[in-house]
């Protein structure tokens, strides 16, 4: 049995136990080979195909451990049968809620109209790049990652993005780099190291949702402070500090998570004179800067780590799964904090560190940024199109990034307001974020966070037509 002809060397750099996993596979699927049935022994499939027999027994024990294959000792291996098929259960609504938010929607695949999320589409991604830094990684010896790595992170990933950071007018070595288990891990870490519990702070409203959860966790009292189109409300601020002993301001500089908003540079002039005034520690989390088209402000350029602690990651510029973030402050806090994260999970994955290097050093890379800010920036056009024709308030069209912050007469009208309008939308299939889950105090004024990229499905804006008609 002849199930395909070995390539040496392959073009796409598929190695030959890959070859012939991926042909058996493929005659599983393709029932040439059916279930119960025995596959040619080790040495026959070596002299069918011209393999070594090292090379089969690498293949069949890898599809053992896929379970597509059952191994008998000393006697055959055998496609694995099927146990009897279960009757699908009949899908039912998730509840709305803050923990859906958070944790249970992103194991939900259950939901085909996702307006709501917070990443890209799967299709966006660079294929070909990330490909070509999975290949790169497993030519490296094991040897060279078998250990736990360096507190502070893999050392090239540390000095690209201090050359990346460089670009943008922030001067900073390696040394004073720390990566981390994604942005949000490194909005933790800076939460309990640089803060205790009781501690006051001010938070954009809204803001991230995920950071109103971290400091809740760790015992943190957060105040709103409203987000303009420019920056931060400093007379608020400045009234926050004069009655509470704040500590530290949360800010995101560009395309703001939910708002989509950005920083000027006169806003954030504004923003670093206040935090001199009420000797205040600034929080900057950065992770969307490369979806923007034109320049904008870097805090921690302008006013330095001695003021600033500057959070990124590459969730929205490479891949969320690759979960691989940092953060740059002075060094006596950056030695702080390295110590946080190693109590908290020790060092964090170099593979994946490893991986993110490979992607970012690869010529791929530059084109697909260009491509995915085009992409967003015609999604924004069809989406507040969309939008203005359904008669929603925009509070702001950036033309870039992910979100647009915006509100239909139908969240106003309903009696539930925007959590009731999106447990209404989850029924139907559409998952949408609704403003409250973004608010300190949880207060739902009819908003909703809309991802551009998931928000041109027409059952969509038929929903909150029918919604304006007939509220609930």
């Amino acid at each position: 049995m002849i199930l395909f002809t070995p390539r040496r060397p392959a073009p796409d750099g598929q190695t030959l136990v890959d070859q012939a996993v991926d042909a058996i596979e493929h005659a599983i699927r393709s029932r040439i080979l059916r279930p119960g049935m025995a596959l040619p022994s080790i040495r026959q499939f070596a002299r069918d195909h011209r393999l070594s027999t090292f090379t089969v027994m690498a293949a069949y024990n890898r599809l053992v451990a896929r379970g597509q294959l059952q191994a008998r000792p000393g006697i055959d291996y055998r496609v694995t049968r099927q146990g009897p098929a279960r009757p699908a259960a009949a899908w039912e609504a998730p509840q709305v809620g803050p923990a859906w938010l958070l944790s249970d929607v992103f194991a939900d695949h259950s939901i085909s109209i996702k307006a709501g999320c917070g990443w890209l589409p799967p299709d966006w991604h660079n294929e070909a790049g990330l490909q070509h830094a999975l290949r790169q990684l497993v030519r490296v010896p094991v040897g060279q990652m078998a250990s736990y790595g360096h507190p502070l992170g893999y050392h090239p990933l540390r000095e690209h993005i201090a050359h990346y950071l460089a670009g943008h007018g922030l001067e900073a070595d390696a040394e004073r780099i720390l990566l981390t288990h994604g942005a949000t891990q490194a909005l933790d870490i800076v939460i309990r190291t640089a803060l205790q519990p009781g501690d006051h702070v001010a938070v954009e409203a809204p803001c991230y949702a995920n950071l109103l959860q971290l400091l809740a966790m760790n015992g943190i009292v957060a105040h709103a402070v409203p987000r303009t189109p420019d920056g931060l409300d400093e007379g608020v601020l400045d009234a926050l500090a004069g009655a509470h002993p704040l500590r530290a301001v949360f800010v995101t500089t560009v395309l703001q998570n939910p708002t989509g908003a950005s920083f000027t540079m006169a806003g954030a002039f504004r923003l670093l004179q206040a935090a001199e005034r009420h000797d205040l520690l600034v929080v900057e989390d950065d992770v969307s800067r490369e979806l923007l088209m034109d320049p904008a402000p870097l805090l921690a350029a302008l006013a330095s780590t001695r003021r600033v602690v500057y959070v990124s990651g590459f969730a929205k510029s490479v891949m969320p799964s690759l979960r691989v973030g940092y953060l740059l402050c002075e060094p006596a806090l950056l030695r702080r904090c390295a110590q946080t994260k190693m109590s908290m999970g020790l060092t964090s994955a170099e593979i994946m560190e490893r991986t993110a290097y490979q992607v970012l050093r690869d010529g791929r890379q530059a084109p697909y940024l260009r491509s995915v800010r085009e992409r967003l920036s015609q999604a924004h056009d069809q989406t507040c199109q969309h939008l203005h024709e359904a008669g929603f308030e925009i509070a702001h069209e950036p033309g870039a990034g992910l979100f647009l912050w915006a509100r239909p007469s139908a969240a106003r009208n309903d009696p539930g307001g925007a959590i009731g309008l999106a447990a209404r939308a989850l029924k139907a299939g559409i998952w949408l974020a609704p403003g409250a889950y973004f608010y300190p105090d949880g207060r739902d004024e009819g908003w909703f966070r809309f991802n551009v990229a998931y928000s041109s499905a027409p059952a969509l804006w038929a929903f909150f037509r029918d919604a304006q008609h007939s509220p609930a």
